[in-house]
């Protein structure tokens, strides 16, 4: 025990910290992983931070901008519209009952989102539209053609020499 401790001593003050949560909850049957990862999620520091996955692409010379977030509602999100970008915000909440065995079991999880998307130069932002259907936010905005495509394919070159 005696080493543990020393070990444990020589630490940041963040991994001690750590270390006498994961503790307290070994104490309580709850070992490492009791509480699974949900997906799109990512650690930061010692918190879980959820960032919806977007998609953006061009269609009919409109930027269509697509945001999956499953388990909201419309009233959980806000979009902002600048000339420059498009914010896309709001509160996932999430809570999970179940009962088992005799035991009782409550989780629940809270937190904000904010994501940013850079519109095109020339993109016409007072008429950005949005809708929000089965969990996928969809935001369309008028862009001119040269504008929202200002990419190319090139052709990728193969080696020509050979190996021997």
């Amino acid at each position: 025990m005696a080493e543990k401790t020393s070990e444990v001593a020589t630490r940041n003050p963040f991994d001690i910290f750590a270390h006498e949560m994961e503790r307290f909850f070994d104490d309580f049957g709850f070992g490492r992983g009791w509480l699974s990862r949900p997906s799109g999620s990512r650690r930061q520091g010692a918190l879980e931070v959820w960032t919806p996955q977007i998609e953006v692409s061009h269609q009919n010379n409109e930027l269509c901008i697509r945001a999956d977030l499953p388990g909201l509602k419309k009233e959980d999100v806000s979009v902002d519209v600048t000339d420059e970008v498009i914010a896309i915000s709001g509160e996932r909440r999430q809570e999970q009952e179940s009962k088992s065995g005799g035991y009782y079991r409550s989780e629940r999880s809270y937190g904000n989102f904010y994501r940013t998307i850079p519109l095109p130069k020339g993109a016409i932002s007072d008429q950005a539209k949005a809708t929000f259907k089965d969990g996928v936010l969809e935001i369309r905005v008028p862009a001119p053609p040269d504008q929202v495509n200002r990419g190319r394919r090139i052709e990728i070159q193969g080696s020509t020499e050979s190996k021997k």
